[in-house]
């Protein structure tokens, strides 16, 4: 098989040769640059990746990826998408050609959107970037969607590929509001896109721009998938807490919670929501019921707070004004599993220790 990658860039010298050592399994490399002003380019060229330059202007990420991925050649049989600032396992692609068959049109993969300092995955789900030449195109301005227009897609899914994540956090983001206002305007019923948009507003902290907008994405008719729309109603949640509607903040995690009772995240987020009132009776509740839920589901809705040692630190600080010592401690060291140098934890477990000592003196 034919097995091609391509990608887009605009300054990322850094990545450069972390990228294509990792990209390398692949019989050539094709890459659209988008006006780097570092040596990207000629670092690409040195390593002999095939480079095309242009500026795009309006900037659309969906009209990038569709330019880069005419660069490659017709007679492709896999396109794999990847951005310079993730990372192959070796071997991806013997598992990828032992996996894909003649009717094969896109595979699906891990895809470590978050690592820790240990490299040890905080937020992991499925990506769906590699796919058949003939057929697909990108859509939407931001957080584009890779498009099917030939009739119905033959899926695989390869869990023993993944793809890493090494993002440059001092990369401004700041092109993603007004795009995706964009592609709202584009298509207002792209429920997608509009509870990206609300998400979006909250993290610009337009907190009742958040609210409208994701109340817009939970009344579109498409919205029908539960993880999402229990997002929604977190972020909504979260901005009533900013406005300093404690009444409505709570009303809207509960409605989380009804929505996905299978997920952590709205059962922790109501726990962090009682633990700024000191209300330690409700954190526990919230975190024990978090507990129940064992199985960490692969999508993007995924909050890091739900799978760390947030929950065993909360019940920690909570069976401590609770005078559940013992407890209080159990879960102390079960939070310093994940984090054994931590200060703060090992600070609090002396005092915790302290505590029993004086009750059993």
């Amino acid at each position: 098989m034919k097995v091609c990658v391509y990608a887009i860039c605009k300054n990322e010298e850094k990545f450069v040769n972390r990228w294509v050592e990792s990209m390398n399994e692949a019989d050539s490399i094709y890459v659209l640059d988008t006006g780097s002003t570092d040596n990207t380019v000629s670092l690409l060229e040195k390593l002999d990746v095939t480079v095309k330059t242009e500026v795009i202007d309006p900037w659309r990420f969906d009209v990038a990826r569709n330019k880069s991925l005419d660069m490659v050649p017709d007679d492709a049989d896999i396109c794999v998408c990847t951005d310079l600032d993730e990372v192959f396992e070796p071997g991806w692609r013997k598992k990828l050609e032992n996996s894909w068959s003649d009717d094969t049109t896109r595979a699906r993969y891990n895809y470590n959107w978050s690592l820790d300092k240990n490299n040890h995955p905080i937020v992991n789900f499925y990506i769906e970037k590699i796919h058949k030449r003939d057929g697909y195109c990108w859509t939407h301005p931001v957080h584009e969607v890779l498009t099917y227009k030939d009739g119905n897609e033959k899926y695989i899914t390869l869990d023993n590929i993944t793809l890493n994540h090494y993002p440059d956090s001092s990369k401004s983001r700041g092109s993603y509001l007004p795009l995706l206002e964009l592609s709202v305007k584009e298509n207002p019923k792209d429920d997608r896109n509009v509870h990206y948009l609300g998400r979006e507003y909250m993290y610009y902290q337009k907190w009742d721009k958040a609210i409208e907008t994701l109340k817009k994405h939970l009344e579109l008719d498409s919205a029908t998938w539960k993880d999402e729309r229990a997002a929604s109603m977190r972020f909504i949640a979260r901005s009533y807490k900013n406005l300093d509607n404690l009444e409505k903040a709570r009303i809207w995690l509960d409605k989380a919670i009804v929505e996905a009772p299978y997920l952590r995240d709205a059962y922790v987020e109501r726990a962090l929501l009682e633990y700024q009132y000191e209300n330690y009776e409700m954190v526990k509740k919230y975190c024990l019921k978090a507990l129940q839920i064992k199985e960490h589901t692969k999508s993007y809705i995924n909050e890091p707070f739900s799978w760390d040692n947030t929950i065993y630190d909360l019940l920690a600080i909570s069976c401590f004004h609770l005078e559940e010592v013992d407890y209080a401690i159990y879960f102390v060291d079960m939070a310093l599993e994940f984090e054994p140098t931590n200060s703060r934890l090992l600070n609090n477990k002396s005092i915790f220790l302290q505590k029993q000592k004086a009750a059993n003196d």
